[in-house]
């Protein structure tokens, strides 16, 4: 049997993840029309929407939040967890219908196909995201630098 307290932690958690779900599909219905893509190969890539939004984001920015399945990534207590891409690289991007690009990273990751609203998602919620991928790694040890080879 549960405490009370146990009941209200567990329906707050359920809660806020509702919340953040909602928010996802909130701002990637509602985002507006992409107007340029600008590869800064091998650092960034620069997009600008409709409303006049304008996001720089970084090659590990999109490397570590790749809408692929794969993604080189570590599984810890159901989580999924990529470090050691803070070097990382953006060597091409190839137009994917009218609706995205792949981009072909120097770590050889090359399956995430990432579509116009992804990016608007990934630029309106670049420091958050990128705060709690952070805290995540400090959670499970991790880094953002690359494992040294021997």
């Amino acid at each position: 049997m549960r405490s009370g307290l146990e009941g209200g932690e567990d329906r707050k958690g359920r809660m806020l993840a509702m919340q953040s779900v909602s928010r996802r599909i909130h701002s990637m219905v509602d985002a507006p029309r992409l107007t340029k893509f600008f590869l800064e190969a091998p650092q960034s890539v620069k997009v600008e929407f409709s409303n006049g939004s304008v996001f720089n984001l970084s090659a590990e920015f999109l490397r570590i939040h790749s809408p692929a399945a794969d993604g080189k990534l570590r599984s810890i207590g159901g989580e999924k967890v990529i470090s050691g891409r803070r070097h990382v690289g953006i060597m091409s991007a190839e137009p994917v219908g009218n609706y995205g690009v792949r981009l072909i990273f120097d770590d050889l990751h090359k399956t995430g196909i990432y579509s116009w609203d992804y990016f608007y998602h990934l630029g309106s919620n670049k420091f958050s995201l990128m705060r709690n991928y952070i805290k995540k790694l400090r959670k499970y040890g991790l880094s953002r630098e690359p494992t040294r080879r021997k």
